[in-house]
């Protein structure tokens, strides 16, 4: 049996390897300490100040977003953090557009008989803008083109022989399989630049839930949606289809499936964009015990962003991700309290611009604060407020990491299972550029159900408070370990 050892203040001992029939080595009274001031109620309080009216949803770039990581800069003065730097405070700026959609309408036209039947659809329910929509009044028919990709160099394009200019084009998100190759054109971005230059009006999306979606880039004249299911079957009830016929045809032929339509779609979208907005990471930090290894850290952080307030419609996003950042504050005020800190380092990042694209977490992961000449190690959290047990992943390179985070819940008795992180795409959480350095990461979340993903019913009333607080000690224990090996 092999061991983390600690020293002489007789702190937390992690077993690698331990028989799950043993008994955890018991924590200092200093560690203990610490960890005891992770409570529930402090987690709660964190996430429903986070995911309330006064910070209009945390669209990064907007003042919502602002405010709140103002008041996240707060606390960490409070408890002691160290700045990020002089200039700059808690707060590392960097540029991050955004778009806010103040109003939006959307009409369906549909072949009836020798006529036309209008179905106006309901916002939320059956319709979104996506979120970094231009403004403009549009009328146009629809053509499904697949998954609306066109990679002629896969040997694979939905827009083969099809004319969408002037009109929008109806497609699922997702590839025919997925291969790696396929990354690239599943990104928001790469699908509304081809759609874009290509003619069309804007992109509607089929989906089975309607969810709030601001991951792309402001297109002049460009009116990208989404839509229902159900919606979208109405739609192809003219081809005697379904969506779920479609997706099966796609999914299982591996070609393109494309058509145009007799139905028409006009929408009315009014946004404001900003350009030169600003985001924000919020980062605080202890220094190190050790002279030596002071100089490497290890980071704790998890999105502080979510997707703002559009239409009147708020989306809170209390367990996406005020959960993850209200443990990443409990973990840093313990380690704030310790009597004796860890040999290295260790950084407590509240990244913005997740919802965009990992922007945040890719500034930091690329502009590192010069006080620290190497990351050690990255824990990520996202969605840790609803369920009872936690679950993730961890790099494929880093089996000691691993190995603590079991060690530690040991302790807590709340982890699930690890899978293995191979590899990263465009649905990944803020480990991802950390991870693609080569550092070793762990991305923690809750089992959920995440009911209301992106959704206006993301809301306080669906977390659990021991859950954050649990996910927050196991991490707090395995970062504690690792820091100070």
């Amino acid at each position: 049996m092999r061991y983390l050892k600690y020293a002489s203040f007789g702190l937390l001992v992690l077993a690698l390897t331990a028989a799950a029939a043993d008994p955890p080595t018991p924590l200092s009274k200093d560690l203990k300490t610490a960890s005891e001031t992770i409570r529930p109620v402090d987690g709660y309080e964190y996430t429903k100040t986070l995911a309330s009216r006064e910070f209009a949803g945390r669209l990064t770039g907007h003042e919502g977003y602002t405010a709140a990581a103002k008041w996240a800069a707060r606390k960490f003065a409070a408890w002691g953090l160290k700045l990020l730097n002089a200039k700059d405070g808690y707060l590392q700026p960097y540029p991050s557009p955004v778009t806010v959609v103040e109003k939006a309408e959307m009409t369906l036209l549909l072949p009836e008989g020798q006529g036309v039947k209008e179905m106006k659809l309901v916002p939320e329910k059956e319709f979104l803008p996506l979120l970094f929509t231009a403004s403009g009044e549009r009328e146009g028919g629809l053509v499904f083109a697949g998954w609306g990709i066109s990679a002629p160099d896969l040997n694979y394009d939905d827009y083969a022989g099809l004319d969408v200019k002037g009109k929008f084009v109806l497609c699922f998100r997702g590839t025919p399989d997925r291969d790696q190759k396929w990354q690239v054109h599943d990104e928001h971005r790469t699908r509304m630049k081809t759609a874009r230059d290509k003619g069309a009006l804007g992109i509607v999306y089929i989906y089975a839930d309607i969810a709030s979606n601001p991951n792309g880039d402001w297109l002049a004249d460009f009116t990208p949606a989404m839509v229902s299911e159900t919606v979208a079957d109405a739609v192809f009830k003219e081809v005697n289809g379904s969506s779920a016929e479609l997706r099966k045809t796609l999914t299982t032929y591996k070609r393109p499936v494309s058509f145009p339509l007799k139905a028409k779609a006009r929408v009315s979208f009014v946004s404001r964009h900003f350009p030169d907005a600003v985001g924000y990471n919020v980062v605080g930090w202890v220094e190190g015990s050790d002279p030596k290894l002071r100089k490497e850290v290890v980071v704790l952080g998890g999105h502080f962003d979510h997707t703002g307030m559009h239409m009147g419609l708020l989306f809170p996003g209390a367990d996406d991700n005020a959960s993850g950042s209200a443990a990443v504050m409990e973990i840093a005020q313990a380690f704030a309290s310790l009597g004796r800190k860890p040999k290295r380092s260790v950084a407590f990042v509240l990244f913005g611009g997740e919802e965009l694209g990992l922007q945040g977490s890719t500034w930091f992961a690329g502009h590192v604060p010069a006080v620290f000449a190497k990351v050690d190690a990255m824990f990520n959290f996202d969605m840790v407020g609803e369920g009872d047990g936690v679950g993730g992943g961890v790099s494929d390179f880093s089996p000691d990491l691993k190995s603590a985070i079991e060690a530690a819940d040991a302790h807590v008795g709340i982890l699930r299972g690890l899978r293995t992180i191979r590899q990263v795409g465009v649905r990944s959480s803020d480990f991802a550029p950390f991870h693609l350095k080569g550092i070793p990461c762990a991305s923690l979340g809750s089992n959920g159900p995440h009911l209301a993903y992106h959704q206006t019913g993301d809301t306080i009333y669906r977390i659990n408070p021991d859950m954050i607080a649990d996910a927050a000690r196991l991490a707090f224990l395995a970062a504690f370990g690792r820091a100070d090996r």
